[in-house]
């Protein structure tokens, strides 16, 4: 069995310098820590339970296949803050078949970005034995 300490996803974008904008100012997510210098240095953000990397450069941008899942207490509310940072939201806030409420977003290089938020009731709120 794997003992996993800690997780990160890794990003190499094509720009890091508008990566971390995004990342950093727009959505607001907070540094966990910086590493290296320059302007392809690398910065590793909270994410809840895990953290995001954004370091490297890439030439072309991350397949679509890879997608961020970040829940949030309230979509609606992001989604109002996020608009007025200028992000463009990709799909609005809807309530799910399967009882989500998500939104979507990209980063600058396409990359989705689902936010969600579970309602109160739904079972991904609830822990067997509690």
């Amino acid at each position: 069995m794997v003992h996993v300490l800690s997780s990160r996803i890794l990003l190499h974008p094509t720009d890091p310098e508008r990566s971390r904008a995004f990342y950093g100012e727009q959505l607001g997510l907070s540094v966990y820590r910086e590493f290296g210098t320059g302007s392809e240095r690398g910065t590793v953000y909270f994410l809840g339970g895990g953290f995001l990397e954004v370091s490297g450069r890439a030439r072309t941008p991350p397949d679509p296949a890879v997608r961020l899942w970040m829940q949030v207490p309230d979509v609606a509310a992001a989604q109002e803050e996020l608009t007025a940072a200028g992000v463009r939201i990709v799909r609005p806030a809807v309530k799910e078949p399967w009882g989500l409420v998500e939104m979507w977003i990209a980063d600058p290089d396409g990359t989705p970005i689902v936010l969600v938020e579970v309602p109160a009731g739904h079972p991904l709120r609830y822990r067997p034995g509690t």
